[in-house]
């Protein structure tokens, strides 16, 4: 076999999902049968005080048979969170007015602008 076969067979279908400082690659492979099944992992970035980082891989193995029941379940467990919470982004974090507060170089706190919140005067009481 040549090395661009080999090459071939790993890459059979891709995609990407890129999330913030995760990444999600979605790919078809094959099974040693020529049968195929699709590997789910997930990238995360993380940075080190220096400046330097690396990267923590999870990967997650899906099989033929298994096809129904996980995206059922997918199904299910998205629709529950939906339902439940809304699409809107709770984290801090995910939100556009996020800021990230430093003290003394260090990060000591995460803090959001709110431009709900409604100014008190304590004489008014």
């Amino acid at each position: 076999m040549r090395e661009n076969d080999l090459l071939e067979k790993e890459e059979i279908f891709s995609k990407v999902l890129r999330a913030g400082r995760r990444t999600y690659f979605f790919d078809v492979r094959a099974t040693k049968a020529d049968d195929y099944y699709i590997t789910i992992t997930e990238s995360k970035k993380f940075t080190e005080e220096d400046g330097s980082f690396h990267f923590k891989k999870h990967k997650i193995y899906l099989y033929k048979e298994d096809f129904s029941a996980f995206a059922e379940i997918l199904g299910d467990m998205t629709s529950y969170v939906l339902n439940h919470k809304g699409e809107e982004v709770i984290s801090e974090r995910h939100q556009k007015d996020f800021k990230k507060d430093t003290i003394g170089g260090k990060n000591e706190e995460f803090v959001t602008e709110t431009s709900s919140f409604t100014d008190i005067d304590f004489d008014d009481i």
